[in-house]
């Protein structure tokens, strides 16, 4: 685990000082920057850390991303319970990357001679968010145990080659109609190597029968590396569970060259009951070189070559519709057809 990770869910640093008080913050998307700016103005009585007085600083995630390079830190304050930061924060992303984001910011102690302590933290979905709305807001701090089990903790892993899926969320109050579907693919592991000894990885995904280039998101490459790091969330929105009945997510892993792209495998999540046709045709339209039309399922009631789901996959998918709400894991091996 890196340090970041431990900081964020290690259990050693919390529940030795009592949570209260509030933190100060305004929130606002930058379209021109494409940037998200979180404006920490302050805290108010904080709980004492050390003999009536603590050294706060406050450090944020864009969960799902729980890496290092997505978190960010303010200066610390010493000696003080009502620390004033009026520091800005900045994330990079793209505004509709925000519909799958939940604001992680939590408030620490800062010990110089040994570790920092929790003194509360705020959960904001930024899918939510009223944009409008640029004011500083007060949010009371909570403990660590508040978290709920969809809070934002659910995961992706590729493992040798295995991701996971969450489910698309289901309609209620304030919330759209409809619902979304999250993939959030994380790192591959024991990649087998090419000529050079290694393989610049990323993963691609469409949501068929939308094949068409909005369907399509990729994550960025990682380069030289048999066990890529992604850690990338995808978000398909206007979803309703019947929609998914029909759909199949196609996730594929490719080794970016100078002038083309490579196939290193990928799964075909769906209700399909093919057993695989080794076609790597996705139906009427698709752009690309030959494929055989083998005919492995139905999508609205039209034969389609790409619902030829494993019966581990068929599994996978069947429990995302069950099971709205929540993150579902499970590791599926890369097939090469």
């Amino acid at each position: 685990l890196s340090s970041s990770l431990v900081s964020l869910y290690s259990e050693g640093e919390l529940g030795r000082v009592a949570v209260r008080g509030g933190v100060q913050v305004a929130l606002r998307y930058e379209p021109a920057a494409k940037e998200l700016h979180v404006h920490v103005l302050r805290c108010r009585q904080l709980a004492e850390a050390r003999r009536q007085r603590s050294d706060p600083y406050i450090k944020t995630y864009l969960l799902p991303d729980k890496s290092s390079h997505g978190k960010r830190k303010t200066t610390v304050r010493k000696r003080s319970l009502d620390p004033v930061f009026n520091e800005t924060l900045k994330y990079k992303l793209e505004k509709t990357d925000l519909q799958g984001r939940t604001l992680n910011l939590s408030v620490w102690h800062h010990d110089s001679l040994g570790r920092n302590l929790f003194l509360g933290e705020v959960e904001i979905a930024l899918g939510a968010w009223d944009w409008a709305n640029t004011r500083p807001e007060w949010f009371d701090l909570q403990p660590r145990g508040h978290r709920g089990d969809t809070a934002g903790m659910g995961g992706h892993w590729w493992d040798g080659g295995h991701p996971m899926l969450t489910p698309p969320l289901p309609p209620g109050a304030g919330l759209p109609p409809t619902g979304e579907l999250h993939i959030w693919v994380k790192d591959a592991r024991s990649l087998a190597p090419l000529r050079r000894g290694t393989v610049d990885a990323f993963v691609q995904c469409y949501v068929l029968p939308d094949d068409s280039k909005a369907s399509r998101q990729k994550t960025r490459v990682v380069k030289r590396s048999l066990n890529p790091l992604f850690n990338h969330t995808m978000v398909y929105d206007g979803f309703q569970a019947k929609d998914l009945a029909e759909a199949c997510a196609e996730v594929t892993l490719w080794h970016r060259e100078a002038f083309a792209k490579r196939p290193l495998g990928g799964i075909r999540l769906s209700l399909g009951t093919g057993e695989g046709s080794g076609t790597r045709g996705r139906g009427q339209g698709r752009r690309g070189g030959d494929a055989r039309r083998v005919s492995a399922g139905s999508s609205y009631g039209l034969p389609v070559p790409w619902m030829d789901s494993t019966a581990e996959e068929r599994g996978v998918w069947g429990r995302v519709l069950a099971q709205p709400g929540r993150w579902l894991e499970a590791l599926l091996p890369l097939r090469s057809d």
